[in-house]
């Protein structure tokens, strides 16, 4: 009897944010319609009787938006023809990934933690979208700037009828400037910050798309560099300080290539959707202009519509110095966009303390494994990792896991050992060899034991999961704090 072919599993696609209001409840069309007539007459039943309402249509889509924001968020909100319309649940996605970044700790707050979050929204348009969200959401405050008449307008329109958040909100104009003085501002100071940051310019401690990356050239793309308004030199004003700032950047390059997607429309103006060189061109000058600002910010972040342009914006980042670089994936429908952050501020030293929070498991993600390695390779570096701090350490390639035992001065020497930073990528020839021994480990007096485990989970992607054996030990509260050492490790060997 022939056998069944088994069908080919389909990797997961990234879902919506889990704080998201539509994470487990999309919008229902047919409630919005039965609460509120102006969207009423949007909507139509296919013959199975699902709601619909037709994408194609910017009245549409305005009117859905404005119900959205309403109905789940208490906000008044609306834009005149023409201008870009938000997809509510894409936005909030962004707004989730921001409170991620602030609330992981990486980057220290560079003002007093009771003052309020700051947030800097380049580009806020008309529809004045994230300043509102994140303001109604979570209380932060925002400048949102923008230099048209009518984004300015109806920006402030949209923060002024929403008085329980409007003082959080501060429309800027954009002064336009000649080109010469923008080239001015970024060869007076990058040439300085070039040089103060060249010896730390590989050190980029995580990066969660790990590209093969190429040098970013200049003179290549001399032609298709942005020339506009400022974006956040001549926009940010001396001595102010913010927690993170953000954009929606012009994705494409002509109002044609903006109009390929005959299944959507959100409008847009061409000041909204493009400029020279696309997204790539202005989200450059974004790293440009943080380069000068540097930690006046504690994470610089942009949305990315294309993947293929991270691989130069990484290695645009590499350049300018940075101290971490963090990325994600948007999902919502068919749409994919993708989120680039970045910061300049030296990520917080860890401290071993006998307070430290104690996990049994603790697991972490190698997204975007380089093709040439494999878990074997993985499983291989992590053996290494620990035997060479002289702690003891047992692959099992069968069951892919190595077995540690590290005594009080090897947790030490882990995590006083600083993560070295190499030019050249790692190949296999740098990887040491599995060890096929099968005599059973003997543990230290004090000593920690544990288990890191290998998971694939889709192509590229691994699962690193490590188990802690006994809680009670006097240095288990380093265990922790030893998973985030490997993690910073791996991700710089596996994932750039």
């Amino acid at each position: 009897m022939p056998s069944k072919k088994k069908r080919r599993r389909q990797p997961e696609r990234p879902m919506i944010h889990p704080r998201n209001k539509y994470s487990e409840n999309p919008p229902d069309f047919a409630l919005l319609a039965s609460l509120y007539p102006s969207f009423q007459s949007f909507v139509f039943y296919t013959r199975d009787g699902r709601p619909r309402i037709d994408w194609t249509d910017f009245n549409a889509t305005r009117e859905l938006t404005r119900v959205l924001l309403l109905h789940d968020y208490g906000l008044q909100w609306w834009i005149p023809d023409g201008q870009l319309c938000p997809t509510v649940p894409n936005r909030s996605n962004y707004i989730h990934w921001i409170e991620d970044l602030l609330a992981s700790d990486i980057i220290v707050r560079n003002n007093n933690s009771k003052e309020n979050v700051r947030g800097f929204d380049i580009g806020t348009g008309a529809n004045c979208i994230y300043p509102l969200l994140g303001a109604s959401l979570l209380g932060w405050s925002f400048v949102g700037s923008d230099f048209t008449d009518i984004a300015l307008e109806w920006a402030r329109k949209n923060a002024k009828n929403n008085a329980h958040i409007s003082q959080l909100i501060e429309i800027r104009k954009v002064e336009s400037c000649d080109d010469n003085s923008v080239e001015e501002l970024h060869d007076g100071e990058l040439l300085s910050c070039e040089s103060k940051t060249e010896s730390s310019a590989r050190k980029v401690t995580e990066e969660a798309v790990p590209l093969h990356l190429t040098s970013f050239d200049p003179l290549a793309d001399a032609n298709k560099r942005y020339q506009g308004p400022p974006v956040l030199l001549g926009v940010v004003r001396d001595g102010e300080k913010f927690d993170f700032c953000m954009c929606n950047p012009p994705f494409f390059e002509t109002m044609e290539e903006a109009g390929l997607n005959p299944k959507t429309s959100c409008g847009g103006t061409p000041e909204e959707m493009i400029c020279p060189g696309g997204e790539k061109a202005f989200i450059t000058l974004i790293i440009e202009d943080s380069a000068v600002l540097n930690q006046s910010f504690r994470w610089y972040t942009s949305m990315v519509g294309r993947k293929s342009n991270l691989k130069s914006l990484i290695s645009k980042l590499r350049e300018v110095g940075v101290t971490i670089v963090k990325t994600t994936e948007f999902v919502q429908g068919q749409t994919c966009r993708w989120g680039l952050a970045w910061s300049f501020v030296p990520p917080a030293r860890k401290i071993v303390s006998p307070h430290v929070a104690e996990k049994n498991i603790i697991s972490f993600m190698l997204e975007g494994l380089q093709r040439q390695f494999s878990a074997i390779h993985v499983l291989q570096s992590i053996e290494s990792f620990f035997r060479t701090c002289g702690a003891s350490s047992e692959l099992n390639a069968s069951s892919f896991t190595v077995d540690i035992t590290a005594s009080n001065d090897h947790c030490k020497a882990i995590l006083n050992n600083e993560l070295q930073a190499i030019d050249e990528a790692t190949s296999c020839e740098h990887v040491p060899e599995t060890s096929n021994s099968s005599s059973s480990l003997h543990p230290h007096s004090n000593g920690l034991g544990f288990r890191i485990s290998v998971y694939q989970q889709i192509p590229g992607t691994l699962l690193v999961k490590g188990s802690l054996q006994h809680r009670d030990n006097p240095v288990s509260g380093a265990f922790s704090l030893i998973i985030q050492r490997l993690e910073e490790d791996l991700k710089f060997k596996f994932c750039r």
